[in-house]
């Protein structure tokens, strides 16, 4: 599946809500999807954004990891279903709103927190999603910056 349909995908997924858990898999399943984009934009991607893109996975890996393991079997990992990046600015561009969403999840989830490990958890993967998001501005500006080239060349 292309990378934009994954990540509307998670936006609907983010967006239904659900208790505490569910969120909380969908933050999760959100940032392991910017891990495997960063990845593969680290590699494949435009060499510009190479840089910043392995930064994006290893900030993603971080959200995932604070958030801990969450038991998916291999059907359930929307992120293992990307076979396709296609064009890097629209994937950024929807890649940004959904850690923005994640943001905002996580802000949420903290408030109603029941206990403090979780409130502690979910204030680290804030930090992880809005770092995350920070590289994904830091991508755009370089495309943006570097658009003028391509069109000359």
């Amino acid at each position: 599946m292309d990378a934009v349909r994954l990540i509307v995908t998670s936006r609907r997924a983010l967006a239904a809500g659900g208790g505490v858990r569910e969120r909380l898999t969908e933050v999760w399943q959100a940032q392991a999807l910017a891990q495997a984009i960063g990845s593969r934009l680290a590699v494949s991607g435009p060499p510009e954004l190479r840089g910043e893109a392995l930064g994006l996975t290893e900030l993603a890996g971080r959200g995932c990891g604070v958030l801990g393991g969450r038991g998916f079997g291999p059907d359930e990992l929307r992120a293992a279903w990307l076979t396709e990046l296609g064009e890097p600015r629209p994937v950024l561009m929807q890649l940004g709103g959904l850690l923005g969403e994640v943001g905002i999840a996580l802000v949420g989830l903290a408030c109603s927190a029941d206990d403090e490990a979780t409130y502690w958890q979910c204030m680290e993967a804030i930090d992880a999603a809005d770092e995350s998001r920070d590289r994904v501005r830091e991508m755009l500006r370089k495309l943006a910056d570097s658009l003028p080239e391509r069109e000359a060349g």
